[in-house]
């Protein structure tokens, strides 16, 4: 059955309770949803978007009583958004699909979609479907280069596609627990969008001029209130940190963890909150989130074989690929018999544009001098933050 936004504007949300894992990378514990979105015209119907192909059965069961489609909206290339086209156009092959320039080139290279089938459509650019107008809004990167959102302009419905998005299995139409859906769409964020995230700063002020009653986005309930995502994202793309360190290690033989539970205790005796990851056991898109906001980052790993700890290479390998807005870096590394843990990881992180503090380097158990270098570690951390902007 198909759910009532407005008069004649539909929400096709495909519910993908059990999904735990995204491009076969990103943990999604809550599930997610895939959402199409139906609009029908005095003159034409459109479909915006359709679901991923594994789940296009629950698609066809929201379609099954729609004898038209006109035109098929692909705002993002990507399965889960426009997997299906190809079986909706078996069922209404008159459609036509509308995407940016850049999304034609890229749906008839993923979806082998006829090029005669494409119109594409320049930022800005407008289509009437008699009583309802959309205006179609290029926003690259997030977080394909073809992206685009449109605007309903007449029920004032941004379509968002992935902007503002959230991994949420939920039949809700709206936004219900609104800290569920901040922490889901924080995770969506830093999983996600944050590599672009200045891109999307620039970006921004398109949609500002725009009066938005709904956004609809293509994960998650949608946002009856959108000034709560709105300054959300702001928040997520300005250059502020917060005062906080992100300590993501693994201890083998408990040296790393004795340091790492000192600088934690010292960092908070100064007001600093520090989280804590242990690698080994870590929920790696709660460790992205921190990624959004924090001032500070501290690597802590043993030596294995002259290298870090393979676990704590791949969380360094992801934060130099999220590019967080962290200011400031150092390493904490613990050594048997040799190795070069400390220097491994600083060339791991060209994209962080950090300043470095002094790292500290410790042969097997710490003792009394490497406790108070990492006391001494805290104190810098400490002054680094004291002098710039937190929030």
């Amino acid at each position: 059955m198909l759910k009532k936004i407005k008069e004649n504007i539909y929400f096709l949300n495909t519910v993908d309770w059990n999904r735990r894992l995204f491009d076969s990378l990103i943990p999604i514990p809550d599930g997610t949803s895939y959402n199409a979105y139906l609009v029908k015209g005095t003159e034409k119907t459109v479909l915006i978007d359709t679901a991923d192909p594994l789940l296009s059965n629950v698609l066809f069961d929201y379609l099954k009583d729609v004898k038209k489609i006109d035109y098929i909206i692909s705002l993002h290339t990507e399965q889960d958004h426009s997997g299906s086209i190809p079986l909706v156009l078996e069922k209404y092959p008159e459609a036509k699909v509308i995407a940016s320039p850049k999304g034609k080139e890229l749906i008839i290279a993923h979806l082998a979609v006829a090029e005669e089938k494409i119109v594409t459509v320049e930022d800005g650019e407008e289509l009437s479907i008699g009583d309802k107008t959309f205006q179609f809004i290029h926003f690259p990167w997030v977080h394909w280069p073809e992206t685009m959102l449109t605007y309903l302009k007449e029920d004032k419905i941004l379509f968002s596609c992935d902007l503002f998005g959230s991994h949420l299995a939920t039949t809700d139409l709206y936004v219900s627990d609104e800290c569920q859906v901040y922490e889901s769409a924080k995770r969506y964020f830093a999983e996600i969008m944050l590599p672009f995230r200045n891109i999307i700063k620039k970006n921004f002020a398109k949609i500002e001029a725009y009066n938005i009653d709904i956004i609809a986005p293509s994960h998650g309930p949608m946002y009856n209130h959108p000034t709560f995502i709105m300054d959300a994202y702001r928040d997520w793309i300005s250059d502020r940190v917060t005062n906080s360190v992100i300590i993501p290690y693994v201890s083998m033989h408990g040296s790393t963890e004795t340091m790492v539970n000192r600088l934690i205790t010292a960092l908070e005796a100064k007001g600093i909150k520090a989280y804590k990851f242990d690698l080994t056991v870590a929920d790696t898109g709660k460790l992205a989130i921190t990624f959004v906001d924090a001032a500070s980052i501290v690597i802590a790993t043993p030596t294995v074989l002259t290298e870090p700890h393979p676990m704590v290479s791949y969380a360094v390998k992801l934060a130099n690929i999220l590019k967080p807005k962290v200011k400031f870096a150092s390493v904490i590394a613990s050594y048997a018999w040799g190795g070069k843990a400390i220097e491994k990881i600083i060339e791991m992180i060209p994209n962080l544009k950090v300043e470095l503090i002094e790292p500290i380097l410790v042969k097997g158990h710490p003792r009394k001098e490497d406790l108070k270098a990492v006391d001494k570690l805290a104190e810098e951390i400490y002054l680094k933050h004291s002098a710039i902007n937190l929030k």
